[in-house]
């Protein structure tokens, strides 16, 4: 019982365990099917917002590029999806069956190579998460070696992005282009679409998502985390120091590119589609919100940012149409101006030391009372005070 109270305080897990309890009991105990789709999806973003938090609140590199590897886990899975849902069959209307539909719209005839490896479920898992490590480590080897970072780093991010997009656009007859890939209906023969399966997709989510901050959490708490912090704050000393900077923020920028990929693959498994829409600038700058508004040094901080900003964004459409827009807007203003730190910043600024002020006034008022009780053992204890009404019938009965 020790040891596992010890663990739990060395990597601060108590946190995580309410996080856990509240997105594994409490929401589904709570919230009807739509609903709780809903916040399945928001927390695929929540797999990039917690890789943000350890390449931007730990490694100290902005990256306004995260929706590209967040789109290319959630095509590398689309893919896949499409691939099994294009089966001769289900395709024999078309002039070429066995091809998926924006293929033979465009009057490809066979399927590309680049297509071939997707038919394999554990392939398609696989690139999920290698092909955005790939992606990351090209991009960052490249800028990182060169000491290439701040605000250079972040504009490049956001024109790989921006490029990544007019490419999906631009190739339709290899990624179904603005439409994207849709009619996503079954994972090896099982039925995405039943409540069924959204709810176990749905705790499959939840799983990966507490798997990931604990991995996460077990890199902090490490030897490289503690160099990341060093390195974020003192980036020339820690070089001077005899290390190579470089491999470790490619190796965070990697680590975030991987979560990225995991939770576009949960996307696309939970909403049906995957389109160029989730991977431009401006999905890239929503994400970077999200680890802003939970606190980019907080792990599950980052995962109630994405929660908040997005179920912010669902009310406030549905309950203002018109008006939306301006609203999310101000929410982000006025977090960011109340609290620079985030809402992780509030609790270990604000809630937690009132909190542990009282619990010691508390304690000390109870050590008073027992050194008293222990100097006076014969002083009888202080009767309470009569009700006002039987103290009214004593007075008028002692007249």
């Amino acid at each position: 019982m020790q040891s596992l109270k010890a663990l739990i305080v060395r990597y601060q897990l108590g946190s995580l365990l309410l996080l856990t309890l509240l997105l594994a009991v409490v929401l589904p105990l709570s919230l009807d099917i739509f609903r709780l789709n809903l916040v399945g999806k928001y927390l695929c973003y929540a797999f990039v917002a917690v890789g943000l938090v350890m390449v931007w609140g730990y490694g100290g590199v902005l990256s306004l590029g995260q929706g590209v590897f967040f789109g290319l886990g959630g095509y590398a899975m689309a893919m896949f999806l499409k691939l099994e849902a294009s089966d001769p069959v289900s395709t024999k209307i078309q002039s070429t069956p066995g091809i998926p539909d924006f293929m033979d719209w465009n009057q490809i005839t066979e399927l590309p190579l680049l297509w071939l490896p997707f038919k394999s479920l554990p392939l398609a898992l696989l690139a999920v998460v290698l092909v955005p490590m790939a992606l990351a480590w090209l991009i960052s080897f490249a800028m990182f070696k060169r000491r290439v970072g701040g605000v250079y780093f972040a504009i490049i991010t956001q024109a790989v992005a921006l490029i990544l997009t007019v490419l999906i656009i631009g190739q339709q007859g290899y990624t179904g282009g603005v439409n994207g890939m849709t009619d996503l209906k079954t994972l090896a023969g099982w039925d995405t679409r039943t409540d069924s399966a959204k709810y176990i997709l749905y705790f499959v989510c939840v799983a990966l998502l507490i798997a990931s901050i604990v991995l996460c959490r077990f890199v902090q708490t490490s030897k490289l985390g503690t160099l990341l912090l060093a390195m974020r704050d003192k980036e020339d000393r820690v070089r001077f120091s005899g290390y190579d900077v470089a491999n470790f923020k490619v190796f965070t920028f990697c680590l975030a590119a991987a979560l990225s990929g995991i939770g576009g693959a949960m996307f696309a498994l939970q909403v049906g589609f995957m389109s160029p829409s989730f991977v431009g600038i401006v999905p890239s700058i929503e994400m970077v919100i999200f680890a802003a508004v939970g606190g980019r040094m907080s792990l599950v901080g980052a995962v109630y940012g994405t929660l908040l900003v997005n179920a912010g964004k669902t009310l406030f459409s549905e309950s203002f149409p018109d008006l939306w827009l301006f609203l999310m807007a101000a929410l982000f203003i006025g977090v960011t101006m109340a609290f620079p730190m985030g809402l992780a910043g509030l609790w270990e600024d604000r809630i937690k030391p009132a909190w542990q002020r009282r619990q010691a006034q508390r304690r000390t008022q109870a050590g008073r009372l027992a050194a008293a009780q222990a100097a006076y053992p014969e002083v009888p204890p202080v009767p309470e005070a009569p009700a006002p009404e039987l103290a009214g019938a004593m007075r008028s009965q002692g007249a």
